[in-house]
């Protein structure tokens, strides 16, 4: 890791690459961040010992990748700021739901990555899509897939509209496990355990859950039968969540977020 990189946002998501990019051995006076909010500036330098700029300059000029880490109301606009200083270069977006094509317009380049990360990418567990534009050559790839592999696992996409599966299915994914936690422990704790307990429990079930079954060969239907004898106390919960549609409910509510993902896209990506 040897060229320069800057980030046009610095919230967890930049962080998160940041930190996996140092530890790859990327040296920090690589590294640029644009960050108007003086907070988030003094942290990032506190934490990385990075340069973090209030605003875009003449410094982006060196920069072999910009990676976009802004919220999707506020891309636009800091795209607009930067177009001037990077000069058709490598653009990788985290950014929800704005297409590439408005991205290629504000900044007058084609060579655009969109990505799709989540939150594991905190601690170098994560999982990206990615989909590149027809511009993008075998070694900006290879680049994008370097930078991106210090935050977990990574596929490339055929179809640009397949990220909006994605932010659906593994970007607002890590809130669904959350969520299923909270009311496991929250159970528990109503059925007699303390809540540190509870909690331990559910945790350690999701954790130990994931990984037999990415250690399997077998799908997750089969794990899950091995594990649901009939009639005993684990098919009187399935039983129970079938007769209330909670795996009908919980699909609608990814087609809900899918969807979300394509009007942010509408709202915020007009060119």
């Amino acid at each position: 890791m040897s060229k320069r990189i800057a980030f046009i946002g610095g919230g967890n998501m930049a962080s998160a690459i940041i930190s996996g990019l140092i530890k790859q051995g990327l040296p920090t006076d690589l590294i640029d961040v644009v960050e108007p909010f003086a907070e988030a500036r003094d942290k990032l330098q506190a934490s990385f010992g990075i340069t973090a700029h209030p605003q875009a300059g003449a410094f982006l000029l060196d920069a072999a990748l910009v990676v976009w880490a802004v919220k999707p109301q506020t891309f636009k606009q800091a795209a607009l700021a930067v177009a001037p200083h990077v000069l058709g270069g490598l653009h990788l977006s985290v950014a929800a739901g704005i297409p590439s094509n408005s991205i290629a317009a504000w900044m007058g380049s084609e060579r655009i990555v969109r990505a799709m990360p989540n939150t594991p990418a905190l601690i170098g567990q994560g999982i990206t899509g990615l989909f590149a534009r027809a511009s993008i050559t075998p070694n900006d790839k290879a680049f994008v897939e370097q930078v991106i592999a210090t935050t977990g696992e990574s596929l490339w996409l055929e179809t640009e509209d397949q990220l909006d599966v994605v932010t659906a299915l593994s970007g607002s994914g890590p809130a669904y496990v959350f969520y299923f936690m909270e009311a496991m422990a929250m159970a528990g704790t109503e059925m007699g355990l303390n809540r540190e307990q509870a909690l331990q429990l559910a945790v350690a079930t999701f954790a130990g859950a994931s990984a037999l079954a990415k250690a399997s060969s077998e799908p997750p239907q089969v794990l899950r039968q091995r594990v649901t004898s009939k009639g005993g106390t684990t098919f009187a919960a399935i039983s129970s969540m079938e007769d209330n549609d909670v795996r009908a409910l919980f699909i609608d509510a990814m087609y809900a977020a899918r969807e979300r993902a394509k009007e942010l896209g509408d709202e915020y990506g007009a060119a």
